[in-house]
């Protein structure tokens, strides 16, 4: 004989599916489709978008305080352990190297963070608090740990729209980036080509590079000093020449495991009802914003290195100053051969590319020591 109280426990977690819910599960599915169809950042987007549909499904307490992913948003979100680690598989990966060879690059590191700034003022304009302005604000470094690390530290409840607009974007450069450079360069200008610099640089000094740029920016920056720390030591594993199993065991093992981790904890943060609200849309869409203000300084910075080098500087390098390693300098490569087959600006775009993301952590450094010091 059928119980009629087990039967009616069969239908408790359709009935308990708001529309809100149903919405994120599509929004979830969506960013699987993205990851999956589009290759856009699947390894980031697959994992927030089974997380956003694993916490929107009723009474599974999955992300709960006791639950899978909740336990993993306490562990490694909260206490900003799963950004740091993934800056070591970050750092384990990069090659200063083209920077170290044309420090100038180093310039547009800076002026890719523009669009940081310009968002803070932004979101303050539309309401915000400075907490929730600045890291929102941070999604300008277009750099996901980074802005993560900043959002749980100054604005945790936003660190779900926060993080989903910052991979989003990051996974959209071969959109977002490319019409604002055609937009703000010439023809001749696209078309510039540029000497390789034969400089060799030796092994002492990409050693010492990330020990120096570790305690200068600690010594400035000192309540982020986590976040140069990882990333500079992950870069000392790789340019010692002498621990190549932690190199290599931070690039892969590490940075992939704590990758799965990080994004379905992100996914868990997407419920419906915390997801799906005004100022969510607003975060997103000045996220948005934030990306083109950034590609635009940078483009804009190359164009003045443009006319003070006597148009020697070709000013789409300036697009690659951002954090979005190697995507963006790619990008560079891609439309400046589409103007001139034969112009190789790929090297010298990497350098202005690991620039940024070394601009893009000194700049989330100071943002979070001011805003820690105020209180």
């Amino acid at each position: 004989m059928i119980n009629l109280d087990s039967l009616l426990a069969l239908f408790q977690a359709p009935a308990a599916l708001t529309w809100q819910m149903v919405v994120m599960l599509l929004v979830g599915g969506l960013l699987i489709y993205l990851g999956v169809a589009r290759e856009y950042e699947p390894v980031l987007l697959i994992p927030i978008g089974f997380g956003a549909i694993l916490t929107n499904l009723p009474l599974t307490g999955i992300a709960g305080p006791e639950g899978f992913l909740g336990i993993l948003y306490e562990a490694g979100v909260l206490t900003e352990l799963f950004p740091l680690l993934v800056f070591i598989g970050v750092g384990a990966m990069t090659d200063f190297g083209p920077l170290l060879e044309n420090p100038k690059m180093a310039l547009l590191g800076a002026a890719g963070q523009f669009g940081i700034f310009g968002t803070l003022m932004l979101a303050l304009a539309l309401g915000f608090d400075l907490n929730e302005s600045a890291s929102i604000g941070i999604i300008g470094a277009i750099d996901g740990p980074t802005a993560i690390f900043v959002s749980a530290k100054l604005a945790p409840h936003l660190l779900g729209p926060i993080a989903v607009a910052a991979y989003s974007y990051m996974s959209l450069v071969p959109i977002i980036q490319p019409p604002v450079m055609r937009l703000l360069t010439t023809d001749a200008e696209r078309k510039v080509r540029m000497p390789y610099s034969q400089r060799r640089i030796s092994k002492t000094t990409r050693v010492l590079f990330p020990i120096v740029v570790t305690i200068i920016v600690s010594l400035i920056a000192p309540a982020a000093s986590p976040l140069i720390a990882t990333l500079m030591f992950g870069n000392l594993l790789r340019e010692s020449g002498v621990v190549q199993r932690l190199s290599d065991a931070a690039q892969n093992e590490i940075a992939n495991v704590t990758t799965i981790f990080l994004g379905l904890a992100i996914g868990s943060t997407m419920t419906g009802a915390a997801f799906l609200k005004v100022d969510t849309l607003l975060i997103l869409g000045v996220g948005l914003l934030a990306f083109v203000l950034d590609t635009a300084g940078g483009v804009l910075f190359g164009k003045l290195l443009y006319r003070l080098s006597n148009k020697q500087f070709n000013p789409l390098i300036g697009a690659a100053g951002i954090s979005a390693f190697p995507m963006s300098a790619r990008i560079v490569q891609r439309v400046g051969q589409e103007y001139d087959f034969q112009n190789f600006l790929l090297m010298h775009a990497m350098g202005a590319n690991t620039a940024g993301q070394l601009g893009s952590v000194i700049a989330g450094s100071v943002v979070l020591t001011i805003l820690l010091s105020l209180g």
